[in-house]
């Protein structure tokens, strides 16, 4: 209790920090100290702003311009830190992967080549299997950037480039488990990756590209990859100088049906939109003459349409903004090229995405 509050300047004589250590949280629960520990992690946070430095610029260019992938290592708490700056790498531009050092000192260090960059991962810079492993690399040749307290580790003083994080005091009670530290080195290495994805100018579409599924993929999907009623296969368009009943025909071959019929002019641009409900309500008005009337004098005209290349996300808030079940999907001469049905968003769970 005493460390955590200790790093983020708490001050208070002993006999406070006594009466504090049992607190009057909820059900007897030292709510204070819990806060305690999130106040000395997010100052630990804060002084890695330290260490983004020209030492921190020539590791971002050691990774632009590694002709491999970019390799991450760690043991304990540092090894997955290590592995989620991995992931983070991978998932942004950077092609990577997690070696764990126990693994590669029997045969996985196999898996690193020519060209690779090493990020290492270790608070004291003195964890056993982390200095035998840089020994290791070391004989390979491989450019090795380090996240560790101080250049005087030997982790400090082998690596290429050396990224210091300086003694961070844990918020741990005992002053002994990985927490401070291990979210300092956390925030440096993201730090570290979203820069180096900045500078490779990635983009949101290559970021969908490698998010496919949840969430993230499906707030970047097209509409144009989201729609099932394609151009060629089973879009419902008519045109508008034929009536309704006419209309009705010329997409009755179509297997799969929507509430709806796109309408075109001569030049094949989106004109007028006929739904379900607009028929329904023109039979009630005039049950006799309906089909024989001009689809262009009941159609919508002008109506709502989405671009091919707009997102998903886009067409979901335009539904839900209209009330409308479907959207007529246009290329950039504003000819229809698709329909997006709700059923199909709802499908891709955009509902969850919008909210």
């Amino acid at each position: 209790m005493l460390r955590a509050w200790r790093v983020v300047g708490y001050a208070g004589d002993m006999s406070s920090q006594r009466q504090q250590k049992h607190g009057d949280g909820i059900g007897g629960i030292d709510l204070d100290f819990a806060r305690g520990v999130i106040d000395a992690e997010g100052q630990a946070v804060m002084r890695m702003r330290e260490a983004v430095d020209e030492d921190f610029a020539r590791a971002v260019r050691m990774i632009l311009e590694a002709s491999g992938s970019l390799v991450t290592s760690g043991i304990g708490k540092a090894g997955h830190v290590a592995r989620k700056l991995s992931a983070t790498f991978a998932s942004t531009g950077t092609p990577s992967h997690f070696l764990s050092p126990a693994d590669a000192l029997h045969g996985d260090v196999g898996s690193v080549r020519d060209g690779d960059v090493i990020l290492l991962l270790s608070a004291s810079g003195e964890s056993e299997e982390v200095v035998r492993l840089l020994s290791i690399l070391r004989r390979l040749g491989r450019k090795i950037i380090s996240i560790t307290a101080t250049q005087s580790s030997s982790l400090g003083r082998e690596s290429d480039v050396a990224l210091l994080m300086g003694r961070i005091e844990e918020a741990c009670p005992l002053g002994l488990a990985p927490s401070a530290s291990t979210t300092a080195m956390l925030a440096l290495g993201d730090a570290l990756a979203l820069t180096v994805m900045k500078h490779r100018d990635f983009t949101s579409e290559q970021f969908a590209m490698f998010h496919p599924a949840g969430q993230l993929g499906r707030r970047m999907m097209k509409v144009g990859e989201a729609m099932s009623f394609r151009q060629g296969e089973n879009l419902p368009v008519a045109s508008d100088r034929l009536s309704v009943g006419e209309v009705l025909s010329s997409v009755s071959r179509i297997r799969r049906r929507s509430g709806a019929v796109i309408l075109v002019d001569d030049a094949g641009v989106l004109s007028g939109f006929f739904s379900d409900g607009d028929l329904r309500r023109l039979i009630e008005r005039d049950p006799a003459g309906a089909m024989s009337t001009a689809i262009a004098s009941v159609m919508t005209k002008n109506p709502k349409r989405i671009h091919v290349d707009a997102l998903a996300s886009r067409a979901m808030a335009v539904l839900r903004e209209y009330r409308i079940d479907e959207l007529p999907v246009v290329d950039d001469g504003d000819h229809p090229v698709g329909l997006i049905d709700v059923q199909d968003l709802v499908l891709l769970k955009m509902l969850d995405v919008e909210r």
